[in-house]
């Protein structure tokens, strides 16, 4: 059975942050900070993973990752995920 992971990175350098989804956050996590040549976290690298949340189904990964991403997700990332890595 698949699991899939939401996950949400940090760019302590720059205080960027970025939500994704995958099913293999191990080799996602490498490409956002050493493989990839192109996009959004090729600019803010170095990234650490500062919060992960585990789902059985894609659906419920992607209805999550949608959330985190709304006004009212960013804000609950800035005020209850963030200040543990400032």
């Amino acid at each position: 059975m698949d699991e899939f992971v939401v996950y949400i990175l940090f760019s302590p350098s720059t205080g960027k942050t970025y939500t994704g989804m995958t099913s293999d956050l191990i080799t996602r996590f490498n490409f956002h900070n050493f493989k990839s040549t192109k996009g959004f976290t090729t600019r803010y690298r170095p990234w650490m993973v500062v919060f992960v949340e585990f789902f059985d189904s894609k659906k419920d990964a992607l209805k999550r990752e949608k959330e985190l991403k709304s006004g009212k997700g960013r804000d609950w990332v800035k005020n209850y995920v963030l200040p543990n890595f400032h």
